[in-house]
């Protein structure tokens, strides 16, 4: 959770917490449109809390894009007909194998970007990898053949992209939330940097620069 974000919901939950206090000595005075006042500021500031820890939560496994990121490294290796496994290295070290079907592999990810006045809470352009899939070159055989279709996110407790089109308050927030989706052919053995930008998603064979002359990015869409 980004730390201005954790300030924010401290700083609400200790507010609630005081005027919950207040409410409770108005009581005891019986004077009671003060208590009205203090519980119904403490409810409020109460949802406040609830609301930056649910935003909070939400981007847990969302990961800051600030320019180009290398997402992951991928190989791929055929290992049959309209058949590879592909190796995913995350950031973090983790290594996952994926043994997909296909002539190319597909990768999809939600991309998250916010207005300018939610970067004081932290809150900045971030992606999270979706999905990764084959596809064939042709039609029919994408609308016939077998697919293999994995997760690349890992479940979090609650889903950005569902609380900002049902809160209309962190819709405002929200600058824009869309997929991106790319594809690269893997009919030999390759080596590749899964990239993310400002754009979307993007493969780059290992060790080419953005501004370089080598092989150019793999389709986008």
């Amino acid at each position: 959770m980004p730390e201005p974000l954790v300030l924010v919901m401290a700083a609400f939950a200790l507010l609630s917490f005081v005027l919950l206090l207040a409410a409770l000595a108005a009581v005891r005075k019986r004077r009671w449109i003060g208590t009205s006042m203090a519980l119904v500021l403490a409810v409020f500031f109460l949802a406040l809390a609830a609301l930056a820890a649910t935003v909070g939560v939400a981007m847990q496994g969302y990961r800051a894009l600030t320019r180009e990121v290398v997402a992951a490294t991928v190989v791929t290796r055929p290992t049959g007909p309209e058949r590879f496994m592909a190796t995913f290295t995350f950031p973090d070290g983790r290594r996952e194998h994926y043994e997909i079907t296909g002539n190319a592999l597909y990768v999809d990810a939600h991309i998250v970007k916010w207005h300018p006045r939610a970067n004081i809470l932290g809150l900045h352009t971030a992606y999270q990898l979706d999905r990764v899939a084959g596809r064939y070159d042709r039609l029919a055989d994408e609308q016939t053949k077998p697919r293999r279709i994995f997760a690349l996110s890992r479940p979090t407790p609650v889903d950005m992209f569902q609380i900002a089109r049902s809160l209309t308050f962190l819709g405002r927030l929200v600058g824009t939330q869309y997929g991106s989706a790319t594809f690269v052919a893997a009919r030999e053995p390759t080596q590749l940097e899964l990239r993310v930008s400002t754009s979307g998603l993007l493969f780059r064979p290992v060790g080419q620069t953005v501004h370089g002359a080598s092989t150019a990015p793999a389709t986008q869409r």
